[in-house]
C-alpha cells in the first residue's frame, strides 16, 4: 500500500509538471480586432465562461472572459459565439420536474458552442446537467430549440415537444419528411442529422463541429493484460487471537482482457473500462493450536470483473500517466477452505472490493498499471476473519 501511495503522489507531481497543450486558435474582442492566439483546448464539457491564450509558446498564459469577447474558436474545430438570448434553464432530471409544461425564459449572456454551421446553424449550450439547443437561419439572433419534459402526476411523465413544430416551420426542404422530424429526439446527434440535410437541400456549405467526435472509432479499446501478482493472505479468529494462520505471500500470473471507453468530453482524460481476470491462491498451513497440531488449506480461484473509472494526464502527445479506482465483481470457481478439525470444505464467499490503480500508457499501445487491493475471503463465517491482499503488476497491449 505504501508502494502504491508513493506511485500516487509521484503521479501527481508529474501532473502538475506535465506538458500544458496550447492550440492555434482565435478570438475576436469587443471592438472587433481578431487575433491570431493559442489557446488551451480543456475540452469543455460544459459552455466556458472564460479561457486561456497565449501569444506564443514563450509568453505568459493570459485569460479572457466572456465580457471581453464576442467569440473564439480553437483549431478550426470548436466555435464559440457569445450571444445573449433567451433560454429555459429547466432541469430534465426526474427528480426535478414539475408539472409546468410551459417554458420560462430567462435573458442570459452566454457562449453557445456550434455544432452545425451553414444557411441554418444549429448550436449547444451545457451546463452540469442542462443540454439546450439553438437554431440560426441565415445568421439571425439564435433562438432556443423548445423540449421541456414535465410531470402528469407521480408516475407519468409527458413532453412538451416543440422543437419539432420549429423544425417544420423553418428547415423547409423536400428530403427532410415529417416523419423524420417527429422521430428526432433532442440530442446532438439527430438534430445535426435534420441541419446538414437542410444545408445541403439548399445546396449551402456545412462545417460539422461535432464530425470529429461522432466518428471517432478510438473511443473503444480493447487490450490484453497479462501480469504478476503478490499476494498474501492470512486467518483472523474473531475471539481468540491465537487462532492466527499466516499463509504468507505468493507471486502468481494472471491474465486479463480490458474494454475500455474514452467519455467523449474534457479532452478525452476520462475513461471507463472493465477489465475481466483470472486469479488464484492455493496454500496449505500447519499451525499449533492448544498443543494439537491442526492442518489447514485453502484453495482459490476466482474470475474477477473490476468495473472502473480512469482519469488520464497527458504528458505529450504519445505519453500519458492514469489513475483509476474501481468495484471488483468476484466469481469464485469451486474455491474452498479446509480445517483438519472440519472434515467438510467450506466455501470462500468474497465481497467487492475496491480497486486502486496507477499506470502509464505510451502511444495508445503499451502500458503499465500497478494495483492494489484487499479483501475478506470468509463473508460467510461467523467466527473468522481473512486478509487477502494483492499487489499486481499489470502490462498492457492494445489490440484495437
Amino acid at each position: 500500500m505504501k508502494k502504491l501511495f508513493l506511485l500516487f503522489l509521484l503521479l501527481f507531481i508529474c501532473n502538475f509538471n506535465a506538458q500544458i497543450k496550447y492550440e492555434p486558435g482565435y478570438f475576436i474582442d469587443n471592438t472587433n480586432l481578431k487575433k491570431e492566439v493559442l489557446i488551451k483546448n480543456e475540452g469543455w464539457k460544459n459552455n466556458p465562461e472564460k479561457f486561456e491564450y497565449k501569444n506564443d509558446n514563450s509568453s505568459q498564459a493570459k485569460t479572457l472572459t466572456i465580457n471581453n469577447v464576442k467569440e473564439f474558436g480553437v483549431n478550426d474545430k470548436q466555435r464559440f459565439i457569445r450571444k445573449t438570448v433567451s433560454i429555459d434553464l429547466s432541469s430534465e432530471e426526474i427528480n426535478r420536474l414539475t408539472d409546468d409544461k410551459e417554458i420560462n425564459f430567462k435573458e442570459k449572456t452566454i457562449f453557445l458552442n456550434y455544432v452545425i454551421q451553414g444557411k441554418a446553424s444549429l448550436l449547444s449550450y451545457h451546463d452540469g446537467n442542462i443540454k439546450k439547443y439553438f437554431y440560426m437561419i441565415d445568421e439571425s439572433e439564435p433562438k432556443q430549440l423548445v423540449y421541456k419534459p414535465f410531470l402528469i402526476n407521480q408516475s407519468q411523465i409527458s413532453y412538451n415537444k416543440k422543437y419539432q413544430d420549429q423544425i417544420k416551420e423553418n428547415l423547409i426542404c423536400d428530403n427532410i419528411t415529417s416523419s423524420e422530424i417527429s422521430q428526432a429526439k433532442y440530442n446532438q446527434n439527430d438534430l445535426s442529422k435534420l441541419f446538414t440535410k437542410y444545408n445541403s437541400c439548399s445546396n449551402n456549405q456545412t462545417i460539422d463541429y461535432n464530425k470529429e467526435k461522432r466518428s471517432n472509432k478510438d473511443a473503444i479499446s480493447l487490450s490484453i493484460r497479462p501480469g504478476v501478482v503478490f499476494s498474501s493472505l492470512d486467518l483472523i479468529s474473531k475471539y481468540n487471537k491465537d487462532n492466527y494462520t499466516d499463509f504468507g505471500s505468493k507471486t502468481l500470473f494472471r491474465i486479463g482482457v480490458e474494454l475500455e471507453y474514452i467519455l467523449p468530453f474534457n479532452r478525452n482524460k476520462w475513461a471507463l473500462f472493465a477489465e475481466p481476470n483470472f486469479q488464484y491462491f492455493k496454500a496449505e498451513k500447519t499451525i499449533v493450536l492448544f498443543e494439537q497440531t491442526r492442518e489447514r488449506s485453502i484453495d482459490y480461484k476466482n474470475i474477477q470483473i473490476p468495473f472502473g473509472i480512469r482519469h488520464y494526464f497527458f504528458l505529450n502527445d504519445n505519453s500519458k500517466i492514469f489513475m483509476n479506482v474501481a468495484i471488483g465483481i468476484n466469481v469464485p470457481i469451486r474455491s474452498d477452505i479446509k480445517f483438519s478439525n472440519d472434515p467438510n470444505a467450506n466455501k470462500i464467499s468474497n465481497g467487492t472490493p475496491i480497486l486502486f490503480g496507477a499506470g502509464y500508457k505510451y502511444n495508445n499501445k503499451f502500458g503499465i498499471e500497478l494495483r492494489y487491493s484487499k479483501e475478506n475471503l470468509l463473508r460467510n463465517f461467523l467466527a473468522m476473519d481473512s486478509n487477502y491482499s494483492n499487489f499486481s503488476v499489470i502490462l498492457g497491449y492494445n489490440l484495437f
